[in-house]
């Protein structure tokens, strides 16, 4: 299978990510203005978007082109300040310069790999070591955390908590043999180790989690190939017309759906301007969708777990941790990849290649129906878009998909996989508050948060959302047979009630509706949001979780769309105590009724460890839909063609060989 295309590259469109062109003169701007030296790091260089009226003038054809610009976060070692810059693109200036106080940008990858060696080096870290038995240090695997918010830490100094695991290999798993106990705190600016605390030696677990065939072991315990299927016969699958998907630079056109793929270095995958062409007129859907925030809490209370409170998304940047995907395997088909663009912590740009993942799949039934009567049936098979990126973090693998369907449904999914952070055990205990994978060797009890951020735009900008439960009506003149029940609407008139949970027992969904605009039957086109699996966090007040992660206790929330408000931690998690974001965004209660609207989901996966979780996790996923309610006068997907093998033979259902099915009587 070929692939179709490659680097996309940047249009005159607003939207469009920064071409690694555009990074080079944005540092070369600011070097020149700000006379920057080596002591004030690129965080991230990213597109400044510009005002959301501006863009759709500009795409209606009724504005000039908006200005293109970068937006530059930087952290200043010497002075340990944070730095807010915009730079025009179009006139080569500094348009402005802002030093945000008492904050914390995300972990740079120098930093992440800087941590190894200076937490190698210290001489009480090797101490802890060999009380281990473990003399060679280069077999040490230390893993950089987030050192989150711990009232006992040092303030004003830019901290990170890495961990210990040991190899016995340079490419083995070291996640199977980890060093419990053993808490390191690193200050980043002076590039020493603040403090090293050993809460006592447990052994390290005396097996592999060697996933590699040529590293796994027999039964003799000697290296050597495990014995793969081979009853697993090739699937391949083939266009031979080409994907039905256009693209020109960014701008995506599949079946009657018109959209952006975009790219920021801290969320990664984004969508702008996804609409539908429905008889002949775009009609929009969504602004821009994106992937807010990730937090991971840990469950359990021992020193080396309790640490593990993570903003995957604030403390680090999903984006610059995407993988170059690979055709055959991360994806399949007839592939068309966006590279994307990050910056390296000198402003210079760095190429992900193949990081973006687009492809069509058959889907199964559209839908059907049998005429038992004529024996004649109708079936159409469905098609979704997938538009995939996947990050490696750390130990955790997460792949980040959004699907766009032929009957105008759009779902969002996180695909979990990868390694356990797992804990070690002495001999014969039992953890409380995790699960044995291995001898000596557990993982503990945790969960994921993720929230999606979607600037609705549901045939235009103002909308209004409404919570719909079902009810049953009271026994009583209105429901004599006891069998009656109705649908209540609720409206989300301002923000302060705009923090809801999920009830699957009333079948609780949400509407998004355009109030101006009406169907043909008289009712207010929309999109529901429909959730799926969800949990909500089990750490309580006085956690880090409680104090920091607010937006993970409930799962909606609605916010009237602000341009500075766009992530549901806030701007700068990293070491930050208070919970930031959405509790912030909301104080202002504003009136959400027929309003440029924003609507938040968060949705959790609760992760119970088991034996089967290891040494490599399989897939796990967790997501919602948003459902066209109202949006269309009927069924969108009744214009898709007949398949020939379907409809082979008077119109009847056939098999897959194209022969007629065989007929088959009804009695009554």
């Amino acid at each position: 299978m070929t692939v179709s295309a490659r680097q996309a590259t940047a249009t005159a469109n607003p939207l469009a990510p920064l071409a690694p062109d555009e990074i080079r003169r944005t540092t070369e701007i600011l070097r020149a203005e700000r006379r920057i030296d080596q002591g004030l790091r690129f965080v991230t260089v990213t597109l400044h978007e510009p005002p959301k009226r501006e863009v759709l003038d500009h795409g209606h054809g009724d504005g000039p082109t908006p200005e293109r610009a970068a937006f530059v976060v930087l952290y200043d070692r010497r002075h340990q300040q944070t730095v807010e810059a915009v730079v025009s693109l179009d006139s080569g200036v500094v348009v402005s310069w802002e030093v945000i106080d008492d904050v914390q940008p995300s972990v740079m990858l120098e930093e992440f790999f800087g941590a190894e060696e200076i937490t190698r080096s210290d001489p009480r870290w090797q101490e802890a070591m060999r009380r281990r038995g473990v003399t060679d240090f280069s077999l040490a695997m230390i893993d950089p955390w987030a050192a989150g918010y711990d009232i006992d830490d040092p303030t004003g100094r830019r901290l990170l908590r890495p961990l210990t695991f040991v190899r016995s290999r340079e490419d083995d798993n070291g996640y199977a043999r980890p060093v419990e106990g053993l808490i390191v705190l690193l200050d980043m600016d002076k590039m020493e180790v603040i403090d090293v605390r050993d809460h006592g030696v447990v052994p390290l677990p005396p097996k592999s989690g060697n996933y590699a065939p040529e590293l796994m072991f027999d039964g003799d315990n000697r290296p050597g190939f495990t014995r793969l299927r081979e009853d697993v016969k090739p699937l391949e699958i083939t266009q031979p017309e080409g994907p039905s998907f256009t693209v020109d630079g960014h701008a995506v056109s599949w079946q009657k759906w018109r959209l952006r793929v975009g790219y920021t270095p801290r969320e990664g995958l984004v969508l702008h301007q996804v609409g539908y062409e429905d008889r002949g007129r775009l009609r929009p859907v969504l602004y821009r969708a994106s992937l807010s925030e990730m937090y991971i809490p840990y469950g359990d209370p021992a020193p080396t777990h309790r640490i593990k409170n993570v903003f995957d998304e604030g403390e680090y940047g999903v984006g610059v941790l995407l993988n170059p995907l690979t055709l055959g395997c991360d994806c399949l088909g007839e592939i068309f990849y966006f590279d994307v663009t990050a910056n390296d912590q000198e402003g210079r740009p760095v190429t992900i290649p193949n990081a973006i993942c687009m492809h069509e799949e058959d889907h199964g039934i559209s839908w059907k129906h049998t005429d038992f009567r004529t024996e004649k049936a109708e079936v159409r098979r469905s098609r979704r878009l997938v538009i995939s990126c996947i990050a490696t973090v750390g130990n955790y693998e997460y792949g980040f998909f959004w699907y766009l369907y032929t009957d105008g449904t759009i779902q969002f999914e996180v695909k979990l996989t990868g390694v356990l952070s797992t804990g070690a055990l002495a001999d014969g205990e039992e953890p409380r508050h995790g699960v044995v994978v291995a001898p000596g060797l557990y993982g503990p009890h945790h969960q994921h948060f993720f929230n999606v951020r979607l600037d609705m735009q549901v045939d235009g900008d103002r909308n209004s959302v409404y919570e719909v439960d079902a009810a049953a009506v009271p026994p009583g003149p209105d429901n004599p047979y006891g069998n009656a029940w109705v649908t209540t609407k609720t409206p989300l008139s301002r923000e302060s009630e705009a923090r809801r949970l999920i009830d699957p027992l009333v079948a609780r969904v949400w509407y998004v509706v355009n109030p101006n605009e009406v169907n043909e039957l008289g009712q207010p086109t929309g999109y529901k949001l429909m959730p799926g699996e969800n949990v909500l966090p089990l750490q309580q007040e006085g956690s880090q979780a409680f104090s920091r992660a607010q937006f993970a206790y409930k799962h909606l929330w609605v916010t009237r769309y602000d341009p500075r408000e766009n992530y549901a931690a806030g701007d700068y998690p990293n070491q930050h105590g208070s919970p930031g974001g959405l509790l912030e965004y909301q104080k202002a209660d504003r009136p959400l009724e027929n309003e440029d609207v924003v609507v938040w989901y968060s949705f959790g996966a609760h992760h119970v460890v088991r034996p089967e979780d290891w040494p490599v996790m399989p897939v796990t996923s967790i997501g919602f839909s948003l459902k066209p309610v109202g949006f269309f006068d009927g069924n969108p997907a009744l214009d898709l063609p007949r398949s020939p093998a379907c409809h082979a033979g008077n119109g009847q259902a056939g098999h897959g060989d194209g022969h007629p099915a065989p007929t088959q009587e009804v009695t009554g």
